[in-house]
């Protein structure tokens, strides 16, 4: 996929890209596969918000992605590629032989008509799903399952690949696109390949409107806020934030502040993202 720049004409679409499409075979989404998206503005049940931010933009529809890639051993034919409004990843459309349709992750190379299969004899190349057992030590893979049977968890993203790095007894060591290398069941299912559209990092949104067409809201500065709203805020003139490290708006210190508190799922970490610590 290739990014388009757009004619600056306007000073919003100075330095603007934008996709080019030409990977997207089909316009319209599967009537079958696709429910209404219910917005709820960052709030939680009790109608509290609880992430910052969020309100308004695009009508969308989710599109109904099978991650578990639950057909096993039946083959199916890629009929169309797709786009997902909200998600960065294209999506592959799949005809089984008994006409049942189901949309996965589409992977970087697969194209229309390509024959795809999931299970532990399927050949090693991109769009097939296999077992980590089954899958050579190396290989780039994607959509890995952490539960067996729970459907693909892990490198969903854009251009997206983990790494197989090794297996020993009942888990493969894993190494996922931050660089931590995280324990996994061999019985897992994992998809070969990496995520397709790879030039996602490369377009530049160029205006505040798109980012509102994503369901994104402003976001005000700290220091450019009262001392009762935030602790960055206050003084004469623009200034220091005058404290060692920067603080959230409720007072927790933002770097080098460790969030994780999943101590359950230590034990499968061989080894931390940043190798230090950290978060």
């Amino acid at each position: 996929m290739a990014v388009k720049i757009y004619k600056p004409v306007t000073p919003s679409l100075r330095g603007m890209t934008g996709y080019t499409f030409e990977e997207i075979t089909k316009s319209e989404p599967e009537r079958s596969l696709i429910v209404s998206r219910r917005r709820f503005a960052g709030r939680n049940s009790y109608g509290r918000v609880t992430v910052r931010h969020r309100g308004g933009g695009s009508r969308q529809f989710v599109r109904l992605v099978d991650f578990k890639r639950s057909k096993r051993d039946v083959a199916a034919k890629v009929i169309a590629i797709e786009y997902d409004p909200i998600r960065t990843a294209r999506l592959a459309l799949l005809s089984y032989a008994d006409g049942e349709k189901c949309y996965i992750i589409a992977p970087l190379g697969v194209k229309v008509g390509d024959s795809l299969i999931t299970g532990p004899t399927a050949d090693i190349r991109p769009g097939n799903s296999l077992p980590l057992a089954n899958i050579p030590v190396g290989t780039l893979i994607h959509n890995v399952e952490l539960e067996q049977n729970k459907g693909g968890q892990l490198v969903r993203a854009a251009g997206a690949a983990a790494q197989l790095l090794a297996k020993e007894g009942e888990y493969a060591q894993v190494r996922l696109p931050s660089g931590e290398v995280r324990l996994i069941r061999q019985v897992c299912y994992a998809t070969i390949g990496q995520v397709g559209n790879l030039d996602h990092s490369n377009v530049k949104l160029g205006k505040a409107g798109r980012k509102r067409h994503m369901g994104i809201r402003p976001t005000v500065r700290g220091s450019a806020m009262s001392p009762r709203d935030h602790p960055h805020g206050g003084g004469e003139g623009r200034q220091p934030i005058g404290m060692a490290s920067p603080k959230s708006p409720w007072g927790k210190p933002t770097l080098g502040y460790k969030t994780r508190k999943n101590k359950k799922t230590d034990q499968y970490i061989v080894r931390r993202r940043n190798a230090g610590g950290g978060r």
